[in-house]
């Protein structure tokens, strides 16, 4: 499963919505990984959601995050 941060970069509320959208959508479908596209840029957009992925809550749901292999733009999370 794939969502791209492209077009809700501007909103902390948007861009943590939709990457919990993906994450519990995917944890009940069962499926083994999320990629979340953030982009390259400063990499503000993947700090905040590196940061989110930290939270309690939302850490329950992955086994490990991990930026891509040769892409900094892309964050992989492994669900359990």
């Amino acid at each position: 499963m794939t969502v791209d941060l492209h077009p809700v970069f501007r909103s902390d509320q948007d861009i943590a919505l939709a990457v919990r959208n993906a994450l519990f959508r995917a944890a009940a479908q069962r499926v083994p990984l999320v990629e979340i596209i953030t982009g390259k840029g400063s990499g503000k957009l993947r700090s905040r959601v590196l940061a989110m992925l930290k939270q309690p809550h939302v850490k329950k749901l992955y086994r490990r995050v991990e930026t891509a292999p040769g892409n900094d733009g892309m964050v992989l999370v492994h669900l359990r």
